[in-house]
């Protein structure tokens, strides 16, 4: 099966402002689409959780696989003219949205490139967009909004500019998230599901910055 649309990852521009990044609409192709929501991750809670820790049907695997093969690596090493060779690749999954996500925030530094892709057919609500902010604290002033939907996929190359964040939303909201990552990054533990929502919520009550966790 025929996963990706290359032509249109080769047509796409390479945004400079106000970092380095791509947007691909319907980069999945719409027959393998189907076939990954039908494989999809049967995750029955809110957050991202890691690719290693679920379980999935083979229509997903051959995806997952594929983003985190080294074809993909040399397309995007290309694209984005940064040599990606020693950074492996990291990938978590989300079904569900949860009530405190999307605050905005800049992602770690060992992170080099994030890639985003979306799996929903359709997507109304005006929240869950991811929008690339213009500062850390206005959602509102943004260069552009992302709609979660039909394989799209945005990707882009972390600097000290690149906050990014999205409205409230709620429901399913089905999505990837991979990083190219220093090693050292591999190693970590993340919080996630609603330990993620406890960790952003006390942030929040005590005042201190989002978390990228």
């Amino acid at each position: 099966m025929q996963l990706f649309d290359f032509d249109r990852f080769d047509a796409a521009p390479l945004q400079r402002t106000p970092c380095d990044y791509i947007m691909v609409p319907e980069f999945v192709l719409p027959k393998a689409l189907e076939q990954i929501n039908k494989d999809f991750p049967d995750i029955r809670e809110p957050g991202n959780f890691p690719l290693e820790g679920l379980s999935f049907g083979p229509g997903f695997k051959a995806f997952a696989d594929a983003m985190m093969g080294p074809e993909i690596k040399q397309r995007f090493a290309e694209k984005f003219q940064f040599d990606l060779e020693p950074y492996p690749p990291q990938m978590t999954v989300r079904r569900h949205m949860a009530p405190y996500d999307g605050n905005i925030h800049n992602d770690s530094r060992s992170k080099k490139i994030t890639v985003l892709v979306y799996f929903n057919e359709v997507w109304n609500q005006k929240g869950g967009q991811l929008r690339i902010t213009r500062n850390a604290a206005d959602m509102d002033d943004y260069y552009l909004e992302v709609p979660p939907v039909r394989g799209t996929l945005f990707a882009f190359r972390r600097n000290d500019f690149s906050f990014h964040g999205f409205p409230p939303a709620e429901g399913e909201r089905r999505a990837i998230q991979m990083y190219w990552v220093e090693p050292k990054r591999l190693n970590r533990t993340k919080a996630t599901g609603w330990k993620k929502v406890v960790h952003k919520t006390v942030r929040r009550v005590l005042g201190l910055r989002p978390s990228n966790l």
